[in-house]
């Protein structure tokens, strides 16, 4: 199965360059779009979607969904749409029950991927970095086909053992340094590829939040409690709230579990996470530890804190977020960069002082004002090298010296920013944080 009707991609390409009057915005949305659906996406015989994150052979947890996102705006009305969305709800389903501490996947028990490292590898497993949003991004699939999709086939066994085997995760890492069977190291690498402690991590007390080896960015964390992610676990445990009260009302233990958990790590944010700066005032840490460590930073790859109310997570007007963005998009944050084409938020993950298309989408689709938005699209727009296609990052004062030429999720990102532009919206809700 393939989506052969694709008439979508056409009506919205004609209804942004109506909004923008922008024919090279138009034309790069059409190509992004067309892209994905092309080159990434894999249909099994059983129905279940493989996707491949662009230029790597693997599938990882957290991109699969961010790719086919702009997809969800038009998937009410297709069906070809709706099957690939439930089949990659499956093929989520079936690698988080190999190992749900691994990011990434094989197509097939390939062998294929980083074999060598030191933790419990499988030949299906392309990586094995544990990061709390790999974990969140199928739960926050799950809701989207309901809420935008209209399905509810997806509400099934296979999910629910889906259900049980993230909560075991999670409240295992809740208590990392006592329970936590997870290890991680890489050799021969730089020492944001490998966990210290021999492969335990960075030492944490217990808070009350999530431990996270590794960022999305799949960068270690220094401090083992990574606070946009745990503020998505927040978000995505309300949502599985809501779909077990609808559709699985015998399941009264499971939903008093996900409860507990949420209002857990609820408290804990308010009591570990808050950091009141000087110039600022009350922001968001971008990482701590629960010994009195704060790392105040964001990075390019969602969830960020930048991206609190792309997630549903946090109003855009609330005064927290407010003030945690003008600390992101400062000089303060290490990772804010500008330059001759653009300005915005970068990542250890790739050269010093490069900016991350992703970052100036997300700036883009949480701005409040028009007038940000339609900057972040110039600088996407101009940023390009040429290549009609968005990249992972870029030299600002010379955009031709770029990583990864092939990044989906990056495309799909612009096209995300794009279907903005043009009027479209998803629904997501009371934000968690107002």
């Amino acid at each position: 199965m393939v989506i052969q009707n694709r008439q979508f991609i056409q009506s919205s390409r004609e209804r942004i360059f109506q909004k923008t009057g922008n024919e090279k915005l138009a034309h790069m949305y059409e190509k992004c779009m067309t892209n994905t659906l092309d080159t990434t996406i894999k249909y099994r015989e059983d129905g279940a979607t493989f996707i491949v994150t662009g230029d790597i052979p693997a599938m990882w947890l957290r991109d699969s969904v961010c790719q086919i996102r702009p997809f969800l705006y038009f998937a009410k009305e297709n069906e070809e749409i709706q099957q690939m969305l439930i089949g990659l709800l499956r093929e989520q389903e079936r690698m988080i029950a190999i190992d749900p501490y691994a990011n990434a996947f094989n197509e097939t028990a390939s062998g294929a991927g980083h074999q060598n490292d030191l933790t419990e590898m499988l030949p299906e497993i392309w990586e094995r970095k544990y990061e709390i949003d790999s974990l969140c991004y199928p739960l926050q699939l799950a809701y989207f086909i309901w809420k935008f999709a209209d399905q509810t086939a997806q509400f099934d066994n296979a999910y629910l053992k889906m259900i049980h085997c993230v909560l075991d995760v999670w409240q295992t890492e809740l208590r990392h340094e006592t329970d936590s069977p997870y290890r991680f190291e890489r050799l021969d690498c730089a020492t944001t590829d490998t966990l210290p402690r021999s492969g335990k991590g960075n030492e944490t007390a217990y808070t009350g939040l999530l431990w996270s080896g590794f960022r999305p960015s799949d960068d270690a964390c220094e401090y083992g409690y990574l606070i946009p992610s745990n503020l998505f676990a927040i978000r995505v445990l309300a949502y599985t709230e809501e779909i077990l009260a609808t559709f699985f009302a015998e399941e009264i233990e499971l939903l008093a579990e996900v409860t507990t958990l949420r209002q857990t790590i609820e408290a804990a944010i308010e009591q570990h996470a808050i950091y009141n700066h000087a110039e600022f005032g009350e922001i968001y840490a971008y990482e701590v530890d629960g010994l009195g460590n704060q790392l105040l930073m964001d990075d390019a790859n969602v969830p960020s804190l930048l991206a609190l109310p792309f997630l549903g997570i946090a109003d855009a007007d609330s005064a927290r977020y407010k003030q945690t963005r003008r600390f992101l998009l400062s000089q303060e944050n290490p990772f804010y960069q500008e330059g001759e084409y653009a300005a915005g938020i970068g990542s250890p993950h790739t050269p010093l002082g490069y900016i991350w298309p992703i970052a100036l989408s997300i700036q883009g689709l949480t701005a409040t004002e028009q007038t940000e938005k339609e900057q972040m699209m110039r600088y996407l727009l101009a940023t390009d090298a040429g290549t009609e296609m968005i990249h992972e990052s870029f030299d600002p004062n010379q955009p031709e010296n770029f990583t990864r030429e092939w990044f989906s999720w990056a495309n799909m990102m612009f096209c995300e920013l794009a279907l903005d532009l043009g009027g479209y919206k998803l629904d997501l809700g009371q934000p968690v944080y107002r």
